[in-house]
């Protein structure tokens, strides 16, 4: 078999083998090998879990046991408030409240956040 690189990836092998960690080209494009058959697993694990998650979301949804849409951007959205102010300072969410705000082009897409000002 007769691979063409590019360049930049001659270039990432020759670094790889001078840190010593590999002997050859051939080392590192096996490891590089195993390595994607590995994520290509993990992928297919991934798309068959959320098949069956998907599967199991429309059986309960047929037995009308589906939440309410906005009752679950709610929850979401309190979900990531959690997590945002956890990480950073208080931030007034609403900074635009109570502000003069107009939109010159009333047709165009209106912005999430600029939305609950409106």
């Amino acid at each position: 078999m007769n691979i063409q690189l590019k360049p930049e990836q001659e270039q990432i092998i020759q670094t790889l083998i001078a840190t010593g960690k590999y002997i050859n080209a051939s080392e590192v494009i096996s490891k590089a090998l195993k390595l994607l058959e590995e994520w290509e697993k993990g992928y297919e694990d991934w798309v068959e879990e959320t098949r069956q998650k998907v599967e199991i979301a429309a059986e309960q949804l047929q037995r009308g046991e589906g939440i309410d849409g906005e009752v679950v951007v709610e929850r979401l959205r309190e979900k990531i408030c959690k997590k945002s102010s956890s990480k950073q300072p208080e931030v007034n969410r609403y900074a635009l409240q109570g502000k003069v705000f107009r939109y010159d082009e009333p047709t165009e897409p209106v912005a999430l956040e600029d939305w609950e000002v409106l």
